[in-house]
Order: C-alpha cells, then sequence, then structure tokens
C-alpha cells in the first residue's frame, strides 16, 4: 500500500481494509498533516477532536462560520483579534492552547533527526496526549485494542526507520540506509500517502490487491502472485522437512489445502500470470535468506517457452495443479 500510494498508482484491498483507512492510522495523519500543512483544514478538525479535548461541536461550528466570512483556514482563524465577538473566551483559550501546541510540535519535528530521536518524540507525544487510553476506551474488549494499538505502534516504528534513511529495497525488506530525514520531512511524505485519493470504487481500472482466500471466485485480466516462499505459502510447519513421507497426515492436509490456495491464485489469471518469491524478507527486526516455494517447482515452468500463448501456459499450469491435487487426495485417502 505504501508503495502504490507514493507512486500515485489508485488500488483497493478486496475483503479487507487498506492499512491506511484504519481510524487509528486516520488520527496519526491527520496530526501529521497539520504540521505539514495548518491550511489543512480536515486535518485540523481530526486533531482537534482526536482525542477530545474539551472543544465541542459547538465552538467548532462557531469556529468553521467566522472562518468562512473571512475566509481563513480553521487553523489561521484561532487567533484572530475578531474571534472573541463569536466565542466565548473559554473556549477560546481552549483553542489557543490546542494552536500553540501544534506550533510547538511542528517545531520540535523540524528539528527531530534520526531514528532514535524521532521514535522518542512519537512516544511522547502520545502520552501527551493520551492516545493509548483514547484506543481502549473506544473498544469493547481489551484484544481489540490491542489490535489498533499494535498498529499505531508499528506506524511510529516505520516513520522513526525512515527518519534513519532505511528504504525499502526490491525485495520489500528495509535494509538500505540512505540521508537521514527529520520528523518534519518524513511527516510530509506520510501526508502525501494519506492524501492521495483511493479511487477503486469509483474506477475499475485499478490494481486490487486481495488475499488467496478474499480472490476465490474473482477473476482478473493480469494476476500477479507475490511472495511465493516456503514458509508463506505452504506456512512453515513444525515437522515439514519438504519431503511428503516424512511428515505427518495433519501436515498433509495441510498442504493440500494450501496446494489448493495456490490453484485458486493461478486460476484468478484471464490473459497473464506473474508468480515471485523473495530473495530475503523481514522475520521480526531480523532480514532473512527465503526459498521460492515448492509449488513454484511443482509448476514445471521451465517447461514452458516464452513463445507460448499465456492463456494455454494458464490451462496447462491449471490441469497440473488440479491432476497433483487428486494425487495428493488419493494418497491422503490410502
Amino acid at each position: 500500500e505504501q508503495a502504490l500510494r507514493k507512486a500515485q498508482i489508485p488500488y483497493k484491498v478486496s475483503g479487507g481494509q487498506s492499512f491506511f483507512d484504519r481510524a487509528e492510522i486516520k488520527d496519526l495523519c491527520g496530526w501529521f498533516r497539520l504540521w505539514v500543512n495548518s491550511d489543512d483544514d480536515p486535518a485540523f478538525l481530526r486533531a482537534v477532536t482526536t482525542p477530545k479535548r474539551g472543544i465541542g461541536h459547538t465552538t467548532l461550528a462557531a469556529l468553521g462560520g467566522f472562518a468562512s466570512q473571512y475566509k481563513l483556514s480553521l487553523f489561521g482563524a484561532l487567533f484572530s483579534a475578531s474571534l472573541p465577538s463569536v466565542i466565548p473566551a473559554r473556549a477560546i483559550g481552549g483553542l489557543h492552547e490546542f494552536g500553540r501546541y501544534v506550533n510547538d510540535l511542528e517545531h520540535k519535528a523540524r528539528q527531530t533527526m534520526g531514528a532514535e530521536n524521532a521514535r522518542a518524540f512519537l512516544a511522547e507525544w502520545l502520552e501527551e496526549i493520551d492516545y493509548e487510553r483514547h484506543i481502549y476506551d473506544g473498544e469493547d474488549s481489551e484484544q481489540a485494542g490491542a489490535t489498533r494499538w499494535t498498529n499505531v505502534l508499528e506506524f511510529c516504528d516505520w516513520m522513526a526507520a525512515r527518519c534513519g534513511g532505511e528504504v525499502d529495497d526490491a525485495s520489500g525488506a528495509s535494509a538500505q540506509v540512505g540521508e537521514r530525514k527529520s520528523l518534519l520531512e518524513v511527516a510530509q511524505t506520510i501526508s502525501l500517502l494519506s492524501t492521495i485519493s483511493d479511487r477503486g470504487d469509483q474506477d475499475q481500472n485499478v490494481v486490487t490487491l486481495s488475499t488467496l482466500h478474499a480472490a476465490k471466485g474473482l477473476e482478473w485480466p493480469h494476476v500477479m502472485l507475490i511472495g511465493v516462499n516456503e514458509g508463506l505459502l505452504p506456512f512453515k510447519l513444525d515437522d515439514d522437512d519438504g519431503r511428503q513421507q516424512m511428515v505427518s497426515e495433519d501436515t498433509l492436509t495441510r498442504l493440500q489445502e494450501e496446494r489448493r490456495l495456490m490453484y485458486v491464485g493461478i486460476t484468478r489469471a484471464q490473459r497473464t500470470l506473474a508468480v515471485s518469491w523473495t530473495k530475503r524478507r523481514k522475520k521480526g527486526r531480523e532480514t532473512v535468506a527465503a526459498q521460492p516455494s515448492r509449488f513454484i517447482a511443482e509448476m514445471a515452468l521451465d517447461q514452458s517457452t516464452a513463445k507460448e500463448d499465456p492463456r494455454e501456459k494458464i490451462r496447462a499450469l491449471r490441469a497440473e495443479f488440479a491432476r497433483r491435487a487428486q494425487e495428493s487426495a488419493a494418497a491422503a485417502a490410502a
């Protein structure tokens, strides 16, 4: 998602929710956008109300009317000398406090360089606005709150890594180290990513991101199966060493199910199919070597030629996987 947004390629998520559409990520992005551009009214409204800080809808409505009348942004109207004519002094005090806090954060973010400093800044800021409590108070269960808070920490860690110069290489691993950036510079990038319109609902000429399960029953002209690695597809099981005669019946059943999933992915393609794997991938905080999935070898792609009709190749792959699935089913039954 981050790569597609950075390249300004429209996309949609099939059977799931975009990471950037999660409420907690939108909250953070609202603050970051306001640091970068104080005239961003939607970002202002998101930040001033999340978490709640005693500034009510009546005050914000009056501020909005005042800003519209004088052709100002909401933030630009905060410190207008004429504002007391429409908003009580007590409410103006809360608005001024918020405005000064945003200016202070913007100044500090401009001065904050490197990964560790960025992590410390973001942790302190989240604590100041009591965002963790806001997350948990908004959920019915502890588990749901923990999941959302984990998303927040993951996103902040990703931002901090970019402040330290980490960038994604071609394999998707954050390994290359470039020039260190200030937190405000990274916030500018985040602001761009979060404001790119997702045109998936209106425009069918978009990239669809999907899991294999969510792709069932759907087809596309062009399909790319990515990350087809051992340990991912099929998922690594404790007693699986890659030789079917050495594994348990449960593992064989699991492999058979995942082989069928691979078949589902292959058969979503109407015209072209691309299958790729990574040479290395992130496992926790480490980057480890990775191997292509055994399913790729089973596809016998080396027996094909570039001159073959892609549709014929896909039909052949379907037939090959159907045959292997039948063999596996027969072996399991025996």
